[in-house]
């Protein structure tokens, strides 16, 4: 505010430099970190805790339980070896490992069946957890196959997801599951928590944009970045919160540029007043853009921020995306934030 004017940055200013480089490498039985610059930390991995493991799959009237094919340790993409799964199923096929205890998951590789077919296994889920409802299909989906290369492995990393159930479940009507073969590896309970001691807040390397921009006198002070600009002040006089205007469904959304998968978002609340105006408020992680991100999976609903406070909210499992939204949904209100703060880890 400078002679009773105020100055406007742009709503798409890039803030800050990138703060987190990590990439995940599978050297056998290594998976090396790189927390941050001139960090980098070493950590085993088990093997394959899937290999031969007990195995169950959807009731398939037409063919014998493959299931346990998918487990044999043997990559063959070949239908005709044996060494693949075949289940059929008016709706919804899957097929089920269950591990010898319940592991610290990170990452789990398909291999896809190569002589036909290969879009076959599009739009399947990779489900785990601890639970047998609904034959583990219930449980949190650590991943979901877009597309996949015939006869070839594909990785799907995550940050730890605690389960003893992986499915792969295929969603939908007269399909047909094939899967070559299924690889689970995970960490120790130790290094989870090292993780999580490392990670690092990636919303700054994001652009934020929002529904609206209050168009009252505050107009200037309420800017979608000003939610990204590393400062948990939470008076929206000193220029670091936004605010829509009062609508229906306000929402903000971050672009992370890429992917991350997300462990956690902390949102810091509004100190001067109307504290109450955040209750509600729906947090969305993934990779669509669909209604501004809030056709993306539910990390997180808030039911209460106090006055000025900061917040963290661990997302239900694992939930990977490059957007973040914060709605609010219905009649008038307003949405004010004075931080958002992302903590993740590169998906790739």
């Amino acid at each position: 505010m400078q002679n009773g004017r105020c100055t406007c940055r742009s709503a798409h200013t890039l803030i800050g430099s990138i703060v987190l480089g990590m990439t995940i490498l599978m050297i056998p039985m290594v998976l090396l970190l790189h927390i941050s610059a001139g960090t980098c930390m070493t950590y085993r991995l088990t093997g394959n805790v899937a290999l031969k493991s007990v195995t169950h799959q959807s009731i398939d009237l037409l063919n014998n339980n493959t299931a346990s094919n998918a487990v044999d340790g043997n990559r063959a993409t070949n239908l005709a070896n044996n060494s693949c799964t075949y289940i059929t199923a008016k709706i919804n096929p899957w097929l089920r490992v269950t591990l010898q205890q319940s592991y610290k998951i990170v990452k789990v590789a398909i291999t896809n069946r190569g002589d036909c077919c290969a879009d076959s296994i599009n739009g399947a889920e990779i489900r785990i957890g601890n639970s047998l409802d609904n034959d583990g299909n219930n449980n949190q989906m650590a991943a979901k196959v877009y597309s996949m290369q015939a006869g070839k492995t594909q990785e799907f990393k995550f940050s730890p997801l605690d389960g003893q159930y992986v499915n792969v479940l295929l969603p939908g009507v007269n399909r047909i599951l094939t899967v070559c073969e299924v690889e689970v590896y995970a960490i120790s309970e130790d290094m989870v928590s090292t993780m999580q001691s490392k990670k690092t807040n990636v919303a700054p390397n994001g652009r934020a944009t929002q529904s609206s921009v209050n168009q009252g006198s505050a107009a200037c002070l309420s800017l979608a970045q000003n939610a990204i600009d590393g400062n948990r002040q939470y008076d929206l006089f000193k220029g670091s919160c936004t605010q829509t205007n009062t609508e229906s469904d306000p929402w903000w959304r971050l672009d992370l540029i890429k992917s991350y998968t997300i462990m956690s978002v902390a949102l810091t609340n509004r100190g001067d007043c109307c504290a109450e105006q955040l209750n509600g408020a729906v947090i969305h992680v993934g990779n669509s853009q669909e209604s501004e991100g809030r056709a993306n999976p539910v990390c997180f609903k808030v039911s209460f921020i106090p006055a000025g406070g900061t917040r963290t909210f661990q997302c239900d499992g694992a939930l990977q995306g490059r957007y973040v939204t914060v709605a609010l949904p219905g009649d008038n209100r307003t949405l004010s934030l004075c931080e958002v703060e992302v903590f993740g880890v590169p998906t790739e």
